[in-house]
């Protein structure tokens, strides 16, 4: 038995699949995959857990031509490896993926498409409804299944799609990578790292694009670092905005308080150092820095959008807020009372739980089981 995974990148796979291609591997399925190659760009991927890995020219864009190309050799892929079941990922690699499968599936393969978060949700842009929704709708009668990771795309797709439609928490989070630790091991691993131990360590992950708007969060530290001189702002990710973050953190003079790490291969001890999650996208499906701060027992202050909606009860593991002003408030409020800050963590880390490892991998047993006997 095979199964192809296809995404537009192989840094897609190797981030968020990994928990599925063990499941698979466990039903006795032999797993390739189809994906534009991207890997030089981040660093410590490797898709080096399945069985056969193809390099798909996938484009982001709809209007790119290598679209065409990959489309072209996909279906060749496909109808030479007679796979059970194709299931893709992301909207240009679930679109084109499809669109090649046509003929496979009419012949019994199944395909399925996991949505990591829909363009089109409530409060989204109008144009979003315009353009994408009548996309995914149409292309759901090319589908089998729908996986969504979000409550509201569950919902939505159940009353409105042409397929059956599952609902599972995320992709998996490591929570033998994510953990609290104590005190005194915190304090070590602050030295190990080099910040010292009265610092007041805020992180925000994220890769370097307009989306992720880190900007809100260098500029909360103007109002943050009047109160608390000692906090600074980590910054972990790489990207195209890589310059113009650098110039916003010199306009607001927060150059001794904000690092830049880069893409980071061991987060997890940055996140165990942590005291405050910030989280500042305009757009989010549903964001695994969000749980993996969670479930490392950190409070987290986010931006309001559909995807910090589905984890943060604000009030209880975490706030919501609107603009750099509220963040910078609601942080001093946590880095001010250690108790608020403990109850929301500890709240924080057991809401989490439903989305760890564990759990997604029981969820999509089950979904890969069920599949198979029905």
């Amino acid at each position: 038995m095979k199964v192809l995974l296809t995404a537009t990148v192989q840094s897609h796979i190797c981030q968020f699949h990994k928990p599925l291609v063990e499941v698979l591997h466990a039903c006795g399925y032999e797993v390739h995959v189809a994906a534009r190659n991207n890997l030089a760009e981040k660093n410590g991927l490797k898709l080096d857990f399945v069985e056969k890995v193809y390099d798909v020219p996938f484009a982001r864009s709809p209007k790119n031509k290598d679209n065409i190309t990959a489309y072209n050799q996909l279906k060749k892929i496909i109808n030479e490896g007679r796979y059970d079941i194709i299931h893709c990922n992301t909207p240009m690699g679930g679109i084109i993926t499809r669109l090649a499968a046509m003929d496979t599936r009419k012949k019994g393969t199944k395909v399925i498409y996991t949505a990591h978060g829909f363009h089109f949700y409530k409060g989204a842009p109008k144009k979003n409804w315009i353009a994408f929704y009548p996309i995914e709708k149409m292309f759901s009668r090319l589908t089998d299944m729908l996986i969504t990771i979000t409550h509201e795309d569950y919902v939505l797709a159940s009353k409105k799609f042409h397929c059956k439609v599952e609902h599972i928490h995320g992709v998996g989070v490591n929570e033998e990578r994510y953990y609290p630790v104590s005190s005194e091991e915190q304090l070590k691993l602050k030295e190990e790292l080099g910040f010292t131990q009265e610092q007041k360590i805020l992180l925000c992950v994220g890769e370097l694009l307009p989306n992720k708007n880190q900007k809100m969060a260098i500029q909360a530290m103007k109002f943050i670092v009047q109160k608390f001189p000692e906090a600074i702002l980590l910054l972990a990710g790489n990207g195209p905005e890589k310059e113009n973050i650098e110039k916003e953190i010199i306009q607001c003079g927060v150059q001794e308080h904000v690092k830049m790490l880069g893409y980071c291969i061991y987060l997890e001890k940055y996140q165990r150092i942590t005291d405050v999650l910030l989280a500042c996208s305009h757009r989010e499906g549903l964001p695994l820095n969000l749980v993996e701060a969670m479930l490392t027992q950190n409070p987290v202050v986010a931006s309001v959008n559909r995807g910090h909606r589905e984890l943060i009860q604000n009030g209880k593991n975490g706030y919501l807020v609107l603009n750099e002003q509220d963040m910078a408030n609601r942080v001093c409020d946590l880095l001010d009372d250690k108790m608020l800050r403990t109850r929301m963590g500890d709240a924080a880390r057991e809401y989490a739980r439903s989305y760890g490892l564990a759990n997604v991998k029981k969820e999509l047993d089950e979904i890969y089981m069920n599949d198979r006997e029905g």
